[in-house]
């Protein structure tokens, strides 16, 4: 995976791990039920049909529960299977891993003695919060991390530990003044809906614990614990092992749990949290509302009902509208879509909905040194065009999509490398002599005889520096 793209989707972690890991991370019913509910739709098929079948069941009778159209579905689905250890192929038989099968059943029938779930709090508490306080609270933790990557001052600077993260990740890198700026690789990163982000973030959690040592099967339980888990409830951390709680304090600085306090003995999973394995995009805030289902006795998450506000619906339809003129009117009073918008656009004047500016190529340009490409920012402007334009084919202006790629092919065209400049020469020959040499040797970027200067690269400076200096030994010089 190349530098600037990043893991959103936990199978690309999963699928690294050593069957070792997988039995060990199997012995954990809710760990099975989260595994199996971020499945494909015929993953999940397979594995019910499977789940309480003693005997194998051989490749070609798996192939005719399927049409002929639906054939490749299945064998992704299979291959998928193959790659998380939940089904081993041995000859022409699957046989299901026995470990899974056992504590799958027991999540789906509340089975066995272990509180993989988490366990609920046995006494009231005194500072009780309800699902619109966790909701505001998970906003305004996530929020704050996308602030300060954009560079806005609205909210509080993020923890170290999350500085950290957002540099080893390479979301940010340290500018010439000392200070974090967003990358390639961050912007894109913002491009992504809330639960991606969440996810993109965890997996780069997963390879800092991996440096650190901490026990990634304790990790990965306890993440998958929190994605099972019941939004509005609060869990003892008696249960959790020493890694978890460690992991408590950097998930609250995340928004995915709530504690009152650090050494609270109990938290509250957010929306974050909850829907890590519902395979629906989380949205934080206060007028979301969620359902929770009890299903065999196990708490699961069912989708989020999502109620928005007029203006959240209005920026999911899109709000942007771009102009062949290079003028740019964004629909909306978010400040984080705002300083986003301000990465690539020239923002001139702001009223209480809308914002008004020009892309320029100094706006560009201020994009692109922070890596920046000019296909990201057009896929912005895409994908968040108001309704209005995307009635057109196609729907950015083609001039203004042209004058940016433009724009980007400019400042590539220039490539900085490091040289000597050699110059003052007292004697043409000497320098004509030097010139040639330099050439021989293929290490001459630049030269004027008439000024008698040249640029010579960084690795053919000490072979040109010997022979310049033995010539004017050997002249007396």
């Amino acid at each position: 995976m190349s530098a600037d793209n990043f893991k959103t989707n936990i199978y690309e972690y999963l699928e690294t791990l050593p069957k070792y890991t997988f039995l060990r991370l199997f012995q954990k019913p809710a760990t099975c039920l989260a595994i199996f509910r971020l499945l494909p739709t015929i993953g999940r098929q397979i594995v019910m049909s499977l789940l309480y079948v003693e005997t194998p069941i051989s490749t070609q009778d798996l192939h005719y529960w399927v049409n002929k159209d639906g054939q490749r579905k299945l064998s992704e689905a299979s291959q998928k299977l193959s790659r998380l250890h939940i089904l081993e192929q041995k000859g022409d038989l699957l046989v299901m891993n026995e470990v899974f099968r056992l504590e799958f059943r027991n999540a789906l029938t509340g089975g066995g003695t272990q509180q993989s779930f988490g366990q609920p709090c046995l006494t009231p508490d005194k500072h009780s919060v309800d699902i619109g306080f966790l909701d505001q609270y998970a906003t305004q933790q996530w929020e704050a991390i996308l602030h300060y990557m954009v560079g806005t001052s609205l909210t509080k600077k993020p923890s170290g530990g999350v500085l950290n993260l957002l540099e080893r990740s390479k979301l940010m890198q340290a500018s010439q003044e000392s200070h974090l700026q967003i990358t390639n690789k961050g912007f894109q990163f913002l491009l992504q809906d809330v639960n991606t982000q969440v996810w993109a973030f965890l997996l780069q959690y997963l390879d800092m614990a991996e440096v650190l040592q901490m026990d990634l099967v304790e990790v990965l339980n306890f993440l998958f614990q929190l994605g099972s888990s019941e939004l509005g409830e609060n869990y003892s951390v008696e249960p959790l092992t020493q890694t978890q709680q460690q992991m408590l304090e950097d998930l609250r600085d995340y928004g995915i749990v709530y504690q009152r306090k650090r050494g609270s003995r109990r938290y509250y999973p957010t929306r974050l949290a909850t829907t890590l394995t519902s395979g629906n995009a989380a949205v934080a805030g206060s007028a979301l509302k969620n359902k929770q289902t009890k299903e065999h006795g196990v708490a699961v998450a069912s989708a989020a009902t999502v109620g928005k506000t007029d203006m959240e619906e209005e920026e999911e339809q899109g709000f942007v509208i771009l102009e062949t003129n290079y003028r740019v009117y964004a629909y909306t009073d978010s400040p984080l879509q705002i300083a986003v918008l301000n990465l690539f656009v020239q923002l001139q004047s702001r009223f209480r909905n809308m914002v008004y500016g020009v892309v320029t190529r100094e706006s560009v340009r201020n994009a692109l040194i922070k890596g920046i490409t000019a296909e990201q920012i057009i896929s912005y402007l895409q994908s968040h065009a108001h309704p209005q334009m995307r009635k057109r084919v196609p729907i950015l202006p083609l001039t203004v999509v042209d004058q940016i790629r433009l724009w980007e092919m400019e400042r590539n065209r220039l490539k900085s490398t490091s040289a000597y400049l050699y110059h003052e020469f007292n004697v043409q020959t000497d320098f004509d002599a030097a010139e040639r040499h330099a050439k021989d040797i293929g290490v001459l970027l630049w030269s004027n005889p008439r000024k008698r200067s040249m640029v010579i690269t960084q690795t053919g400076h000490d072979s040109v520096k010997g022979y310049v200096k033995r010539r004017l030994q050997s002249n007396g010089r």
